[in-house]
């Protein structure tokens, strides 16, 4: 099946009068990190050298990451028609550099690499999905369908390899479960908080990483919803090998839930803000 193009949105219906202020923030800061898929895709390679399938997989899903950045940023000039998005990416790009210089995983294994992958994929793709029920600016919603049905196939596609690495080098349960909560944790490091740094605070402003970051997490948190969380909560445990139905996930949703109810200095509830 062809993979969606930009020319396939229908940018001609933007509706101005539909677009949130409060969104606009997030889609910049979204469009320079997505857009950035190359520099991992970069790092996966090594990690993965010699596995030419799976390389050639990485080249697809780099690909359809530096779209979603490209469409991301393309909305966000039609919101914002002040907004530059290469300026952003040059001021981004030379004070984010991710430590990926590592020729094998930072994680312990290959299985552990791919287990990280398929929770970032998780991430988007629930966010993309929360996003798109939530908003109501029409090309926008198209948009963040698409990218969220992307975002799953990545899922998916992370997952397989690494049923397929796990096969190899056992690794048990526990272990993937720690890389499963340590790389939810990393979901506040610097390349969010900096992304939003970049896209929306002038060159004059000092980058403040708690600032910054809970920003950008007071606007994120807001469009999730119950729905979200539980099937994010079982991509997660699948990801970890565990069961993802019964009383394991529901404890795991309603934790999950809480810690993004959880009161942060600065942060509205996401269960009681407004969209």
């Amino acid at each position: 099946m062809k993979h969606w193009q930009l020319e396939d949105i229908a940018w001609d219906r933007f509706d101005a009068t539909e677009v949130s202020a409060e969104i606009v923030p997030l889609i910049k800061s979204a469009a320079l990190v997505e857009r950035n898929g190359r520099t991992y895709a970069a790092y996966l390679w090594r990690v993965f050298a010699g596995d030419a399938a799976f390389g050639a997989e990485i080249g697809r899903w780099a690909d359809e990451e530096v779209q979603h950045g490209e469409a991301l940023a393309r909305w966000a000039q039609l919101a914002d028609p002040a907004w530059n998005f290469e300026a952003a990416r040059d001021r981004f790009n030379a004070g984010y550099q991710p430590p990926l210089d590592a020729e094998t995983s930072v994680r312990g294994s290959r299985t552990g690499e791919l287990v990280a992958r398929c929770m970032v994929e998780t991430g988007t793709s629930s966010y993309y999905t929360a996003l798109a029920d939530a908003c109501r600016e029409p090309v926008l919603k198209q948009l963040c369908r698409h990218i969220a049905a992307d975002e799953f196939r990545h899922y998916k596609l992370f997952y397989e390899h690494m049923r397929r690495y796990q096969a190899q080098e056992h690794v048990g349960h526990i272990r993937r479960l720690l890389t499963v909560l340590r790389r939810a944790g990393e979901g506040e490091d610097d390349e969010l908080a900096y992304a939003y740094h970049c896209a929306n605070e002038p060159h004059a402003a000092q980058y403040d990483r708690a600032r910054c970051s809970g920003a950008y997490l007071a606007g994120t948190m807001r469009f999730y919803g119950i729905g979200h969380v539980q099937r994010a909560t079982r991509m997660m445990l699948k990801a970890a090998g565990l069961p993802t139905q019964g009383r394991l996930s529901s404890l795991a949703a309603q934790g999950a839930w809480w810690w993004l109810n959880r009161p942060r200095a600065g942060i509205k509830s996401p269960a009681t803000a407004s969209v």
